[in-house]
C-alpha cells in the first residue's frame, strides 16, 4: 500500500479516536457533570478520597486534562486546599492510565451493542439525559471501533523500508524521543489517544520496548503541559493546581527518563507482550508519581504559589464581574432593521451571560457564603438592570422603523426574552440572596439529604437555562420543544424533593426543621426562573403551530 495512503488512514483513524473521546467526555459533562461536580467538591476535603475521586472522574470524562482544569478552578474559588486538589489530579492521572488499561483488552464485541444501544436512546427519549447517555454510548463504541481502524493502519507499516530507518534513529537520540512524544501529546490534547497509538505500534513490532518506555514517559510530559497552557491567562489560584501537576508529573517523567537511561533495567518483569509492556509502563509510572506525591505534595504546592506570585494579586475586580462595558446597540444602524435586531440580539445573548454567571454563583454561595460575593452578584444585578434599560430603550426605537411583519415579531421576542432575563436576576438578588444571607447569619447548615437535591435541582434549572439561550439565537423548534418538556419534569422533580423534605421535617431531624423555610423558598424561587426561562421556547413554538392553547401539541417525530 502506498506510504501517502497508510498515513491517511491513520489520520483517519486517530480523527475518530480523538472525537470519540470528546463526545463521551461532552456527553458525561451533560449528563452527570454537576453530580460529579458536587461529589468532587464534597470528597476532595480528605486528600485520600480525593485521589480515589479523581480516578473516578477520569474514567468517566477520559480526560486527566479536563480533571486537572476542574479542580484547578475548585482550588482557586477557595473550596478545596491546594493540596487535597493536587491530589485529586494524581487519581485522575492514575485513572487516565487505567482507561488505556481497559481499552487495551478485545472489546470488539462491544462496539456493535454500544452503537445500537445508544442510537435507539437517543432516538427513542425526547429527555435531554437520556439522549446524552445515549450520546455516550455511541462515543464508546466509536471509541474501540477506532481502535481496530488504528491497528489496520498501522499493519501496512511492517513492510515499510523508512521505518526501521526512524526506529533506529529514535532509539539512539531518545532525548529527541522524548521530546516528539511530548509533543504528539500535546498536538493530540490527550494522553490517552497518544498511549493508544503507541500500543498499536507495538503490538505491530513497530517499536522495540525500550523505545517504547521512553516514548511513554514523553507522552506523560506532554499530557502534563496542556492544562497549564489552557490556564496561563486565569487568576494566579487557578494555575497552582496545574502547574503543580507539570512540576510533579513533567519533572517526575524527566527524573525516570534519566534513571532508566542510566541503569538500562531490563521491563521484562513489567509484562510479557509489547502492550502488556506499554500500558503497566503507564500505569506503574503514574502509581510511582501518586506515591511521591503523597509526602511532596506540600513542598509542591508552596514552590507553585511561590511560582504563580500569589501575594501579587490584582486590584481589579472578579474575572466574573464585567468590568468593561461595550455596548453592541449601535444607533447609527437603527434605520436598517436587520442591523439593528442583529446588535439587539448580541445584546440579548451578553444578558444570558450575565444571568449564567449569577445562576452558577448563587449556588456556590448557598454553599460557602461570604458577604464580598454576596455584594459582588448583588452589583451584578445592576449591570443587567442597566443593560435591560439600554435594550428596551433601543428596541423601542426600533419598532418605531418600517419593519416586515417577521421583524417586527423577532423585535417583540427579543424585548420578551430581555425582560424575563431581568426578572430571573431579581429573584436571584432579591430572593436566593436574602436567603444565603439568613443562612449566613444564622449560621444554618442544610442536611445532606436536603443539599443533595436542592444542588440536583439547581442543575436541572441551570441545564434547562442554556437550552433556553440556546433557543432564543438558533429559534430551533426541536430544542424549544424539549425546553418545554423539561418544565414538566422539573415539576415532578419539585414534587419529589417537597415530599422528602416533610418527610425529614416529620422524623425531627433538627437541621430540616432549622433550614425548612430557605430550602422550600429556594425550591419556588429556582422553580419561577425556570418558568420563566421555559417561556422563552413560546415565541418558536406558536410560529411553528406546536402550541395548542397554553398545552404543547403532540408532535409526531418523522
Amino acid at each position: 500500500m502506498n506510504g501517502s495512503v497508510v498515513l491517511l488512514h491513520l489520520a483517519g483513524a486517530v480523527a475518530l479516536l480523538l472525537w470519540a473521546t470528546r463526545m463521551v467526555r461532552a456527553g458525561v459533562e451533560s449528563a452527570y457533570g454537576d453530580r460529579l461536580r458536587r461529589r468532587l467538591r464534597k470528597y476532595m476535603q480528605n486528600p485520600l478520597l480525593a485521589v480515589s475521586f479523581g480516578v473516578l472522574l477520569a474514567v468517566c470524562l477520559q480526560s486527566s486534562t479536563a480533571v486537572t482544569l476542574l479542580v484547578g478552578s475548585f482550588v482557586g474559588a477557595g473550596f478545596v486546599s491546594g493540596v487535597a486538589g493536587l491530589m485529586a489530579v494524581r487519581g485522575g492521572e492514575l485513572g487516565s492510565a487505567l482507561v488505556v488499561k481497559i481499552l487495551s483488552y478485545d472489546l470488539t464485541l462491544l462496539v456493535p451493542l454500544a452503537l445500537v444501544a445508544g442510537t435507539f436512546l437517543s432516538m427513542s427519549s425526547e429527555r435531554l439525559f437520556w439522549r446524552q447517555n445515549g450520546k455516550i454510548l455511541v462515543g464508546i463504541g466509536l471509541l474501540i471501533l477506532s481502535l481496530e481502524l488504528t491497528g489496520e493502519a498501522t499493519t501496512p507499516l511492517r513492510d515499510s523500508q523508512l521505518l526501521p530507518v526512524i526506529v533506529d534513529y529514535l532509539s539512539s537520540d531518545p532525548v529527541t524521543t522524548y521530546l516528539l512524544a511530548a509533543l504528539m501529546t500535546w498536538l493530540f490534547h490527550s494522553s490517552i489517544a497518544a498511549i493508544i497509538l503507541l500500543i498499536s505500534f507495538a503490538s505491530r513490532g513497530l517499536i522495540h520496548p525500550d523505545l517504547a518506555v521512553v516514548m511513554v514517559l514523553g507522552v506523560n510530559l506532554g499530557s502534563s503541559i496542556i492544562a497549564p497552557l489552557l490556564t496561563r491567562n486565569a487568576p494566579p489560584e487557578t494555575r497552582v493546581v496545574p502547574l503543580g501537576n507539570l512540576l510533579m508529573r513533567g519533572a517526575g517523567s524527566l527524573i525516570i527518563l534519566i534513571l532508566f537511561l542510566t541503569f538500562k533495567p531490563s521491563i521484562d518483569f513489567i509484562g510479557s507482550d509489547p502492550v502488556s509492556q506499554v500500558v503497566n509502563t503507564h500505569i506503574l509510572f503514574n502509581m510511582i508519581i501518586l506515591v511521591a506525591g503523597i509526602p511532596l505534595s506540600g513542598l509542591v504546592l508552596r514552590a507553585t504559589e511561590a511560582l504563580v506570585n500569589l501575594k501579587a494579586k490584582p486590584e481589579a475586580p472578579s474575572e466574573t464581574i464585567f468590568t468593561q462595558e461595550i455596548s453592541a446597540l449601535d444607533m447609527s444602524v437603527i434605520t436598517s432593521p436587520p442591523l439593528a435586531l442583529g446588535n439587539a440580539t448580541r445584546e440579548v445573548v451578553r444578558t444570558c451571560e450575565t444571568v449564567d454567571v449569577m445562576l452558577r454563583r448563587i449556588i456556590d454561595l448557598y454553599e460557602k457564603p461570604d458577604q464580598v460575593s454576596i455584594n459582588e452578584l448583588a452589583k451584578l444585578d445592576d449591570r443587567l438592570d442597566a443593560r435591560h434599560a439600554a435594550i428596551k430603550l433601543y428596541l423601542a426605537k426600533l419598532a418605531t422603523q418600517k419593519l416586515t411583519e417577521d421583524e417586527a415579531l423577532r423585535t417583540q421576542e427579543l424585548l420578551g426574552a430581555c425582560v424575563k432575563l431581568e426578572q430571573v436576576g431579581d429573584i436571584i438578588v432579591r430572593n436566593m440572596l436574602v436567603h444565603v444571607q439568613k443562612k449566613m447569619d444564622r449560621k444554618l447548615e442544610f442536611t445532606e439529604e436536603g443539599w443533595d437535591e436542592l444542588t440536583e435541582f439547581h442543575a436541572m434549572v441551570l441545564s434547562n437555562a442554556h437550552l433556553a439561550f440556546n433557543v432564543l439565537v438558533s429559534r430551533d423548534s426541536y430544542t424549544a420543544r424539549q425546553l418545554v418538556r423539561e418544565k414538566d419534569h422539573l415539576r415532578d422533580m419539585e414534587k419529589r424533593t417537597s415530599e422528602m423534605h416533610f418527610q425529614r421535617l416529620r422524623e425531627g431531624t433538627v437541621r430540616s426543621v432549622e433550614t425548612s423555610s430557605i430550602h422550600l423558598d429556594t425550591i419556588r424561587d429556582l422553580k419561577q426562573i425556570n418558568s420563566l426561562l421555559a417561556s422563552m421556547a413560546y415565541p418558536v413554538l406558536e410560529e411553528k403551530g406546536m402550541l395548542g392553547g397554553t398545552r404543547l401539541k403532540a408532535v409526531t417525530e418523522g
